[in-house]
């Protein structure tokens, strides 16, 4: 999870339960678009007699609210033999209390909240986003969790497997094994230096007296922050607040370190950071698909005056395809890759870059050239252009990150957390405003030290995986398993908090759509709550018209678009949006390529023009379309290494035939026998006006815009018939499939379970979808969850879904296991779909999923980026733009007959496909 942005993050490792831009900017003198003050305006700071901190911030555009309880406690507060503990905790907290003896997860689902948690180097934080209606409830659950959680054995030893489980599934990654050697090196003796989510020798050790005491000495009032966003009256909700958190004394065992002593120590290991010393590269060589290089110097903690002189450092450095380190390593084919983020924390962080290989090519060459663009950044100063670049960037990114009331209490978490100050952004903002070349150039000479860095090499030594199975059949998968009761909802609804009468709230506006003269649909929906734009759109050239001897071909269009116009090349392409903090991209998938473009308002024309460049004027220069192809081989290989990605590929192309686009995958040789002209060749036949689908929500008036796309796309004709994919029908098969992937050294497997499904305007759909939500739809309220995940403690997560698009897309169950558990957890998961054949589902369970769905919904319509995307989505689908008005009353329309016929036709236990990915002991077991 980003924080403050890709500037300003920290590393977030959490239980994430959701399966799931006028003259703003002038560069000669970087004139703010919004305020530096603009997020904490209206901010009202309370601090309780408990010493609980406050912060309230009424946003009435939207009927939703988000409460948010931060509490300054991370992995930085663990003692030797402690790693993971803030982590092992946060999962413990979602068991139940004293009062409440249950699955906090299902009460938050009970809500319609959206919820989750996190755990980092210095905080942990619990959030839910609800209707306004809803917030008291949430306030109520949340002071209940801060004093009252249930710390007992049987919920250790169920969540530390969660926990486990959690780790290994991040160990297959060599990016996250690289780093963890490489965090250890450059901080041997702090906290900082280890996984915040634990090693599993620590978690394996916890005792719940252990676990007990870190809870005793860290959750307390004076020790924690709650902020409340969005659509409420903030007297009688600091009332509210009185009532229930105002009644928590503080922890007699509490441990807060105090101002002046935290800046005791701070001040202590800031100046340990002249004293590191040259290092021999860490090298790993180990299983993997691509050689990584990582280097880390140190940087002084979040509130040093040079902070914000660094990030700006880091946006010339990183801040996109026109930046430094990206020309310097990924356009001359050196890097597939590159990236960097400093980490500026309560302690000194540092700053972190990563490259990936591209393939061939030596880490030795690249460090090389690494060096000699930090070189270059030390020894003369950055050009103007460069400065109002990186400047803009970061602005534009503080804005866009901040357009939900989610997003703004999350900022105001970090900023009173870590930054010690809710106004701390204003500081902040205001510095980077202040830096000038020089700073950047001292900036870079003292913390780009080769004196002080650590370096780290990942070296494969397994470049090849290959899909196939081991192992096949009908498999026995429901063998001595009886699943529990599922959880009843009326049961559960004794232990939710009363909900205050839902007020009336505003009809949701609908977008106007309209048709260009070349056949492209447009929908336009104003938003004036943030001068922000964003853009969705679709072209039907998706990977639905690969062919086998060219699959990937879709994939290259897409990723070349942005490479050169007739016009323009890649370099002025990248340069004229970043110049104003704006992005557009492009990505290609089964349907559909999908356009996505964010900037300020006032960027509106230079993101529609560029978009209109491209889509009519891309002349897919030959030395980048070698370049892209080197980076999809190598991104090929990472997803043959990667149970996750390879999982679902061998799952597809079991359910679909040969004959079936959503059969095809790229291949190696695919890949490679893709020419230029074969790009040329699709992009003039799939890229077509009549086939293109824009929709624009954000800070502009309609009739301007409606003017701009005309000028703009109004030469693109179509040429010829709209082309159509040979979809055929799929029959569910005959008898169970059973298939393992092997892929050597994974420590967890990823099992997919499923067949093909329905499509989006299926009739079927709003059942389907109401079933699903009390099947998987949730990895902690629903009975998937419930049994797999929370009862037996087999999965860290675990979800079902009907993937729907404009054809019908699989119906699937996936999972992350350990190797060993992966049979256990499928027996479960199949026994599970006969229990729900079978037995069916409540009227209790029906009736709470549609609550659930119906009142979560209006929590998306709060974001405009995700408006846009929803509103984009209903009209490639084919539905009518009041869908977006019209979804909750169609869930709360859906019957039990209906999800009865659904259950019958759509439920088949004994007609799946069912794969497993990861290290042969997976396959060894089954």
């Amino acid at each position: 999870m980003r924080i403050f942005s890709k500037f300003r993050r920290s590393i977030l490792i959490g239980l994430f339960i959701s399966f799931l831009l006028s003259g703003v900017l002038l560069p000669s003198n970087f004139a703010f678009a919004v305020p530096a003050d603009s997020l904490t305006q209206g901010v009202r700071k309370t601090v309780l007699a408990n010493g609980l901190t406050v912060l309230t911030k009424e946003v009435h555009t939207a009927p939703v609210v988000s409460a948010q309880v931060w509490y300054k406690v991370g992995s930085r507060n663990e003692k030797a033999g402690e790693n993971g503990i803030s982590h092992q905790l946060e999962h413990l907290l979602f068991k139940g209390t004293t009062a409440r003896p249950v699955q906090f997860g299902r009460l938050f689902s009970a809500l319609g909240s959206q919820f989750n948690a996190f755990t980092s180097y210095d905080e942990t934080a619990y959030f839910g986003t609800v209707q306004g209606d809803k917030l008291q409830a949430l306030l109520t659950l949340e002071a209940d969790r801060m004093v009252n959680s249930v710390i007992n054995s049987d919920h250790l030893t169920s969540e530390k497997r969660v926990v486990i489980s959690e780790l290994q599934g991040y160990e297959n990654s060599p990016e996250y094994r690289l780093n963890r050697a490489v965090m250890r090196a450059a901080f041997p003796s702090r906290q900082y230096g280890l996984p915040v989510g634990g090693t599993k020798s620590d978690v394996q050790q916890f005792t719940v007296e252990q676990v007990k005491n870190y809870y005793q000495t860290y959750y307390s009032p004076d020790n924690a922050t709650l902020i409340v966003t969005g659509d409420f009256a903030t007297e009688p909700t600091l009332k509210a607040i009185q009532e229930t958190f105002g009644k928590i004394a503080k922890r007699a065992a509490t441990k807060a370190v105090d101002d002046k002593q935290e800046s005791n120590v701070i001040a202590e290991k800031q100046s340990a950071l002249v004293t590191a010393s040259t290092k021999a590269p860490i090298i790993l060589k180990e299983p993997g698909s691509a050689s990584l290089l990582q280097v880390v110097y140190p940087l002084p903690n979040l509130t040093h005056p040079d902070v914000p002189a660094i990030d700006v450092m880091d946006a010339v450095l990183t801040g996109g395809r026109s930046s430094r380190l990206y020309q310097a390593l990924v356009e001359t084919g050196l890097a597939s890759s590159v990236s960097a983020s400093p980490a500026e924390l309560i302690e000194p962080g540092w700053y972190e870059i990563n490259v990936t290989a591209a393939p061939g090519q030596e880490l030795s060459n690249i460090r090389t050239a690494l060096q000699k663009s930090l070189d270059d950044i030390q020894q003369k100063p950055v050009s103007n252009q460069e400065l109002n670049r990186a400047k803009t960037q970061l602005q534009s990114s503080f804005i866009l990150g901040n357009q939900d009331i989610t997003s703004q209490a999350t900022q105001l978490g970090y900023n009173q957390i870590t930054g010690g100050d809710y106004k701390f952004a204003e500081k902040y903002l205001s510095g980077v405003a202040k830096v000038t070349a020089a700073d950047i150039q001292r900036a870079a000479k003292t913390y780009l030290n080769p004196a002080k860095q650590t370096v780290g090499l990942f070296e494969p030594t397994q470049l090849d995986g290959k899909p196939g199975a081991s192992g096949g059949g009908s498999g026995k998968t429901a063998e001595n398993f009886s699943p529990g009761k599922p959880v009843d909802p009326a049961e559960l609804a004794k232990y939710l908090p009363p909900v205050t009468s839902a007020t009336a709230s505003s009809k949701q506006v609908l977008p106007e759509q309209f048709t260009l003269k070349n056949g492209m649909r447009v929908l336009l929906l104003p938003d004036r709550s943030v001068p922000t734009i964003n853009i969705s759109g679709q072209i039907n050239a998706g990977t639905i018209f690969d062919s086998d001897a060219k699959a990937g071909v879709a994939n290259l269009v897409a990723s070349n678009l942005m490479n050169g116009t007739k016009t323009q090349n890649a370099l002025a392409l990248a340069q004229t949006l970043e110049d104003k903090g704006a992005s557009l991209g492009f990505s290609a998938s089964r349907e559909g390529v999908a356009i996505g473009g964010q900037g300020l308002s006032t960027n509106i024309p230079v993101l529609v023009k560029t978009l209109a460049d491209v889509v009519q004027n891309a002349t897919f220069p030959a030395e980048q379309l070698e370049l892209s192809r080197k980076r999809a081989l190598l991104s090929l290989k990472a997803q043959l290494d990667d149970p996750r990605s390879l999982g679902r590929r061998v799952f597809q192309q079991a359910v679909y035939p040969e004959n079936h686009p959503f059969h095809i995958f790229p291949t190696e040789t695919s890949l490679k026998g893709i020419t230029r002209d074969d790009l040329v060749g699709f992009y003039k036949q799939y890229y077509r006006p009549d086939t293109t689908t824009i929709a624009m929500v954000g800070d502009f008036e309609p009739n301007q815009v409606k003017t701009l796309l005309n000028q703009a796309f109004g030469n693109w004709q179509a040429q010829g018939k709209v082309p159509t994919a040979n979809i055929t029908s799929v029959s569910l098969p005959q008898t169970t499939t059973r298939l393992n992937s092997v892929i050597p050294g994974k420590a967890e497997a990823v099992t997919y379970i499923g067949y093909n499904g329905i499509s989006r305007k299926d009739p079927r759909f709003y059942a389907a979808t109401v079933l699903n939500q009390v099947l998987g739809g949730d990895t902690l309220s629903s009975r998937l969850g419930t049994e797999v995940r929370d009862r037996q403690g087999l999965t860290y997560g675990i979800y079902s879904a009907f993937a729907t698009g404009i054809n019908p897309g699989p119906f699937l169950i996936q999972m992350q296991t350990a190797p060993g558990d992966a049979q256990k957890a499928i027996t479960s998961a199949v026994a599970l779909l006969k229990q729900l054949r079978e037995q069916g589902i409540t009227d209790a369970e029906l009736n709470n999923a549609k609550r659930s769905l119906a009142s979560s919904y209006p929590v998306d319509l709060a974001s405009p980026s995700e408006v846009s995307s929803i509103i984009l989505s209903n009209a490639v689908y084919g539905l009518s733009p009041a869908e977006l008005r019209e979804f909750p009353k169609r869930i709360e329309a859906v019957t039990m007959p209906q999800v009865q016929q659904v259950i019958q036709e759509l439920i088949q236990p004994d007609k799946l496909v069912i794969v497993t990915a990861g290290s042969g002991e997976t396959a060894q077991k089954n």
